[in-house]
């Protein structure tokens, strides 16, 4: 078919729009027809999709994908997300993807850096998960404005089950289409971007005995990755490994915090990746001031940039592999652990029969689990990665047909506070807990 002029038009417009991109504040509009200025510009490395709307309708959850295959998952690549603006008083990390967004597409076959990142990592951005609370901050303010809320006055950031107790809240269209996303991608790394303060803070955001509240940590099985995952981002990052804080109140050191220890939230997006998307998140808050002038923009993209990308790095940590019957057929569901760091809802493998574990440089031992067979144990020894772009690979091979079990996934209750009960109703006898682990043993 013809293409007439005004479509030639419009592509140019949309490639003209891709090419100037100013430090200044995007709304709604601007934002998309920035998005799909790139995509129409870079149409090899991208894809744009809208995961859902907002309550207002008028805002789609616009998700820009970059890489060598920006459509589909690929076997073996890795798929990375940065969320920001759910709170949508809260602009910096809004306006910083989008330069990040400029950044990477405009390195490609340029920078050899950039270029093997994105040959090895499928990377979704996500500008603004709250558009209708970003339109709705008329006056910026440093502190505090109904906008961070979204169109129903819920705080999505407290509107995501949680593992430690009932969190009683409707859940909001934005959140559900953030929940589905997760479900339908093989998520492995994350950050959501806030403001108000400055500070990588990791999970757990909640807690209970179980995970060490009681002294004021929420600590999860892999908490040795998260904070070397936190100070990946606050010591590439211009100043926030200082750990000065903002007006000398809490002061961070190294830049970072457990989430727990900061304070508690229930509800929180970084522990559903954790516990329910098998994704490990963070949450980066990049400015002592929530919606910071305009004119600050610029160095707040230059304070934040290295960070950006090294953190996207991070991905590759690890191990990650196939799990296969005799025929090469992926196995999905099958349990892949590293021994000692079990998660309360047991880490599977993808429609591809794939998984991947974020582990720093040791030495591990990875149980691979299927139901009706004899699991699979193997030791890998697990270097630094992340310069390579490749997690070690360790692949598995069950030596029968497997037979396609159903999907299995952990139901949305608070895992952890089923786990206390189920702690506290054995403690009482010294024989009981005797026994229960024994059985724990035999069952395992």
């Amino acid at each position: 078919s013809s293409v007439s002029f005004q479509d030639v038009l419009a592509i140019l417009c949309l490639v003209s729009l891709a090419a100037a991109l100013d430090f200044k504040y995007h709304h709604t509009e601007e934002l998309e027809a920035y998005l799909k200025g790139v995509h129409a510009a870079y149409p090899a490395i991208t894809h744009l999709h809208s995961i859902g709307r907002s309550v207002e309708g008028r805002g789609d959850l616009w998700v820009l994908v970059l890489g060598r295959f920006p459509t589909h998952h690929k076997i073996g690549i890795p798929e990375f997300k940065y969320v920001a603006n759910m709170h949508g008083d809260e602009t910096v990390g809004r306006e910083i993807l989008l330069h990040l967004i400029d950044f990477l597409v405009t390195s490609y076959r340029r920078d050899p850096i950039i270029t093997r990142l994105l040959n090895n990592t499928r990377i979704h951005i996500m500008p603004t998960m709250n558009p209708d609370g970003f339109e709705a901050t008329k006056v910026p303010d440093c502190y505090y404005t109904q906008g961070r809320y979204n169109k129903n006055g819920e705080d999505l950031n407290r509107n995501f089950p949680d593992a430690f107790e009932n969190n009683n809240v409707s859940i909001q269209p934005e959140t559900q289409a953030v929940m589905n996303w997760i479900k339908n991608e093989t998520f492995v790394l994350s950050a959501n971007l806030h403001g108000g303060a400055l500070v990588a803070s990791y999970t757990f955001d909640n807690g209970n005995s179980v995970t060490g509240s009681l002294k004021g940590y929420s600590r999860s099985p892999d908490d040795d990755v998260f904070i070397h995952l936190a100070k990946t981002y606050s010591f590439n990052h211009a100043i926030m490994y200082k750990g000065t804080g903002c007006d000398n109140r809490q002061p961070f050191p190294e830049g970072i915090t457990n989430g727990y220890s900061w304070y508690q939230l229930e509800g929180g997006m970084q522990d559903y990746n954790y516990v329910w998307g098998q994704c490990f998140e963070i949450t980066l808050e990049l400015s002592c001031c929530k919606y910071p002038p305009a004119d600050q923009l610029e160095k707040f993209w230059r304070d934040n940039k290295v960070a950006l990308i090294e953190y996207i790095k991070q991905v590759h940590l690890g191990v990650k592999g196939q799990v296969t019957d005799k025929n090469g057929n992926p196995i999905p569901n099958a349990i892949v652990e590293a021994k000692g760091r079990p998660h309360i809802c047991p880490y599977r493998t993808n429609e591809q029969g794939e998984y991947f574990l974020l582990l720093l440089p040791g030495t591990y031992v990875i149980n691979a689990t299927v139901p009706g067979f004899k699991p699979m144990l193997k030791t890998v020894e697990i270097h630094d990665s992340t310069s390579n772009f490749s997690a070690l690979k360790q692949d598995f091979s069950f030596s029968e047909v497997s037979i396609r079990s159903r999907a299995a996934s952990c139901p949305k209750t608070p895992l952890y506070q089923e786990l206390e009960q189920a702690s506290a109703a054995v403690k009482p006898t010294l024989h009981v807990l005797v026994l229960t682990t024994v059985t724990l043993v035999i069952f395992k």
